[in-house]
């Protein structure tokens, strides 16, 4: 089984920075590593929270198309806010990504993020 599993490299999100790759291949799935809102061509991180948002996923996007899928072949993603208040303006940035047949979704306060980041965000894809 193991050896079915390829890992995921893009330098569009940020490059792992431990012991992980930036996403799975396995089956027909893909299953993105969290991705926080760092840009990965300069290494910022955004604090603000939509443009936070919009980089998060953006790296998710970047992840899951290189190995194949699109935005459209989500099935579910797990947001991670420092701040729960952040819902609201998360959720408007979020919908243009996931306008028709979003995925299903958690989201949850998180007492940390690395980096102190106040977004992280993880997703699993078809393949198809």
């Amino acid at each position: 089984f193991c050896k079915s599993i390829q890992p995921i490299q893009t330098d569009q999100a940020p490059a792992a920075i431990g012991a992980y790759s930036q996403g799975v291949k396995v089956g027909g799935f893909i299953f993105t590593s969290g991705q926080l809102p760092l840009n990965p061509a300069t290494g910022e991180l955004e604090t603000d929270i939509r443009k936070a948002t919009k980089q998060a996923l953006e790296n998710v996007k970047g992840i899951i198309e290189s190995a194949g899928s699109s935005m459209d072949k989500v099935i579910k993603v797990s947001v991670f806010l420092r701040d729960l208040e952040d819902f609201g303006p998360m959720n408007e940035v979020y919908s243009t990504y996931f306008s028709e047949n979003p995925p299903a979704r958690s989201a949850v306060q998180a007492a940390r993020i690395p980096k102190d980041a106040i977004i992280e965000i993880d997703a699993i894809a078809l393949v198809e």
